[in-house]
């Protein structure tokens, strides 16, 4: 490790692009306001919003009119800034097409083309990509990072290889204009990344277009690997350091960090009060609340205290198992791109890494009596006691042994395996990344994952319960859900900061490459 630590402090990159400033720095006071006093029913809309004159002109004005008698916010807001409209309000879905129909109209209307001069044009916050790119869908109108590796094998299945290549150009375009791929391309979100699928992305491409593109896309594997591993080589056991832990026996993991301690521009007011309730200090809550929000999973109990509150938020004492496993798969791809190469003594380096990696996680979230995989506490030196659908990552990425796995197995048959699917954890919270509901990618994860070691009845069982939902639910009401209730199918999840999204990139991947690779019925 000592050996790629140093090769990465060698490394000489390109300049990397000046962060453009969010909507809270361009429009002080106006933001909070704004945010504050609900303006908007959702904090997201006006984040996303167009300005319609310059920063300096807006705050000029404001400055000047809000201590008017007659001043009204709202106007004033309506009158310099262009809400965000829904680009899927005019698509009406034909039910009788069936899934398949569906899926493959929603990808033109999910699409979005390129905007490399959007920002300059329009004062957005949108940060602009030179190619066409899948947005989830709903309120969700940028591209995100790990949504589009599910969205990807959806558009795999549909012969659209192009589509798949400008996807992964732009995620190497963030990585070498910013060091890194932001939670979605907005400036508000630039103080953190999301599930490193980067390099899973890479290989589906390379699966269609052949090996050499492993090879084409080193230099920014390498990149997502420098900024996930940054700090590194100045810990010492027990101690963290942005993204990176040392274990107590010197091993290196990785845990979910946000680089900014106050509350989320697009959640600015929902931050605000649930930081008023928490017995935390404001800046460490924000800290574990954005730390969540880089997990993908806001919010569950996951990462709370033992009394299961979002008050007792605790993202960054712990390491995931689900991202160590993704930073082994980083590791490995790695290896194989210097393989190609030629490159014996670097594959080795990577090689090296990922086993010591394997090996930690394998020490550090391996609950035997469980039989499960969990969450590692760093303040607590102890395993979580939180079971969540993060466990079946060893198994999709291929760290556990054939006992573990089979362990594994039987436990999402006897506690996580519901009418519809698998549960996300356990606990009943009404948050939307715990029971009753469930989740395209941890879907499809957990049944890559028993299909690599050996389980096909159940991987089929869950496919076939998960695709029946689906399919129940869009004949209902013609959509496709962000999420779904797995216990009780004919209601809708619950949870979450938003409405019930629809549309939606993941799940219509996921559901895609299931109806093919089970030959299962579209109804």
């Amino acid at each position: 490790m000592k050996k790629l630590l140093l090769f990465f402090a060698l490394l000489s990159w390109p300049a990397l692009a000046q962060r453009p400033a969010s909507p809270r720095q361009l429009y002080p006071s106006l933001f909070e306001a704004v945010q504050l006093t609900h303006v908007y029913p959702d904090n997201k809309t006006f984040v996303d919003a167009v300005a319609q004159a310059s920063p300096a002109d807006i705050m000029r004005a404001y400055q000047e009119q809000k201590s008017r008698p007659d001043f009204a916010l709202g106007s004033f807001v309506a009158a310099y800034f262009a809400a965000p409209t829904a680009a899927t309000a005019s698509y009406r879905s034909s039910i009788p097409g069936g899934l398949r129909h569906h899926i493959d109209t929603l990808w033109t209307v999910l699409q979005r083309r390129p905007d490399s001069t959007a920002r300059a044009a329009t004062a957005s916050s949108l940060l602009p990509l030179p190619h066409p790119y899948m947005v989830p869908g709903g309120r969700f109108r940028e591209v995100y990072y790990w949504d589009s590796y599910f969205t990807m094998l959806g558009l795999r299945e549909s012969r659209r290889t192009p589509a798949i290549r400008h996807m992964v150009d732009n995620f190497a375009y963030l990585l070498d204009h910013y060091g890194f791929i932001p939670n979605g391309n907005r400036t508000y979100y630039l103080t953190r990344s999301q599930p490193p699928f980067f390099a899973p992305m890479v290989q589906l491409l390379a699966q269609a277009e052949g090996p050499p593109t492993l090879v084409r896309y080193q230099p920014q594997l390498l990149r997502e690997y420098a900024y996930w591993m940054s700090g590194a080589d100045s810990l010492s056991p027990g101690a963290a350091r942005r993204r990176v832990v040392q274990m107590p026996d010197g091993a290196l993991l990785n845990r979910y960090w946000d680089d900014s301690a106050e509350p989320r521009e697009e959640s600015y007011a929902e931050d605000v009060t649930a930081a008023q309730l928490s017995s935390q200090a404001p800046a460490a809550f924000y800290r574990h609340v954005r730390a969540a929000a880089a997990s993908g999973w806001d919010f569950s109990t996951r990462w709370f205290g033992p009394d299961g509150q979002l008050g007792s938020i605790q993202t960054t004492d712990l390491v995931p198992v689900d991202l160590n496993c993704l930073l082994y798969y980083l590791e490995t791809t790695l290896a194989q791109t210097y393989q190609l190469q030629g490159n014996k003594a670097r594959a080795a380096v990577f090689q090296a890494a990922a086993q010591k990696r394997r090996k930690a996680v394998l020490a550090y979230c391996w609950d035997e009596s469980a039989g499960w995989f969990q969450d590692y506490n760093l303040r607590l030196r102890r395993r979580s006691a939180i079971r969540t659908l993060a466990g079946v990552y060893p198994l999709s990425f291929g760290l556990a042994t054939q006992p573990q796995a089979d362990k594994v197995a039987a436990e999402l048959q006897a506690h996580f395996l519901q009418a519809g699917g698998l549960l996300t954890t356990l606990s009943r919270s009404g948050q939307q990344w715990d029971a009753p509901n469930a989740w395209a990618p941890l879907q499809y994860l957990a049944i890559d994952g028993l299909e690599r070691y050996h389980h096909p009845a159940l991987a089929r069982t869950i496919a076939t319960r998960w695709v029946r939902l689906n399919a129940a639910v869009f004949q209902q009401t013609g959509k496709l859900m962000e999420k779904y209730n797995v216990v009780d199918t004919g209601l809708t999840a619950g949870g979450g900061e938003y409405p019930l999204q629809d549309g939606f990139g993941w799940t219509n991947g996921v559901l895609l490459t299931l109806l093919n690779r089970y030959k299962l019925p579209e109804k």
